[in-house]
């Protein structure tokens, strides 16, 4: 039998040196961590807020993918005017940067969503049976959840118009003279293909969500570099705090990233089969 070529981008070249090289400064870091108790103050007040920037990473991108979803079917809909409000929507919100809208929703939106709930609920609250919402009552965390939740929206939506559009075109010709409704055409036709485009991309998103949810410290909430600016501004110890606080983030990103490539291989692996 003749030799089999070696696979396209997987030569002895190819080796993930850098990620050889990344667990060792890793290794010898958290050696420091564990000798040194000033890194190892450093590193329990910072790692108070690895549970914030998980939660607000989880839940910001569960929320603005349904949402991207929903923004990407509006811009394939058979109806111009769904589709000219799709475009806008995502022309609007690409352009501005995401500190921008972070205050934007925090302090503007915010404000705003509680004086029109307070409106419609006057009724209510003139009878005693309510009570008037204060905007001191919309959290924080939430103003910048809905903030990221709006802002990656319009790129998830990209990424899933791209998607559903990679689909043969006669494949859905195909399932609609089988009779099959749109839902069906879209559960069982079109996503099942186009999660094998959609995917990579939107890894990648949710990677850099997890480097823009320290956007969130502005406003005070307190996730991994809230917790780092406090100790920093308090012990004026910067390089050792900044220095945790990036070897954090680097766990989050690199082992995310590592993780979602390994899904995307075998996603692969059963489309060969």
């Amino acid at each position: 039998m003749a030799p089999q070529p070696a696979p396209v981008g997987h030569s002895k070249g190819d080796y993930p040196w850098w990620l050889v090289a990344l667990v060792a400064i890793g290794i010898v870091l958290a050696v420091v961590i564990i000798a040194n108790d000033i890194y190892a103050q450093v590193f329990r007040t910072v790692f108070n807020g690895v549970g914030v920037t998980i939660f607000v990473t989880l839940v910001g991108f569960a929320l603005a993918t349904i949402l991207g979803l929903a923004i990407a079917l509006l811009g394939l809909s058979d109806s111009v005017v769904l589709r000219q409000i799709s475009r806008f929507y995502v022309e609007v919100i690409r352009g501005v940067p995401m500190l921008v809208l972070l205050f934007y929703v925090a302090f503007v939106g915010a404000p705003g969503i509680v004086a029109a709930y307070n409106f419609l609920t006057r009724p209510l609250i003139q009878a005693g049976l309510s009570e008037p919402v204060m905007v001191r009552d919309f959290s924080l965390m939430w103003r910048a959840i809905i903030a990221l939740m709006i802002g990656y929206s319009s790129f998830i939506a990209e990424v899933f118009r791209a998607g559903i559009q990679s689909v043969d075109h006669g494949q859905i010709e195909a399932a609609k003279a089988l009779g099959l409704s749109r839902y069906h055409r879209f559960r069982f036709v079109v996503f099942p293909q186009a999660i094998r485009v959609i995917f990579p991309p939107l890894s990648n998103d949710f990677v850099a969500m997890v480097k823009d949810s320290s956007l969130v410290s502005v406003l005070g909430v307190s996730d991994i570099t809230q917790m780092g600016k406090i100790y920093a501004s308090g012990s004026f110890r910067f390089f050792e705090t900044y220095s945790i606080v990036t070897y954090i983030y680097l766990i989050l990103t690199i082992g995310l990233s590592l993780a979602l490539r390994q899904v995307e291989k075998r996603m692969r692996g059963k489309d060969r089969r």
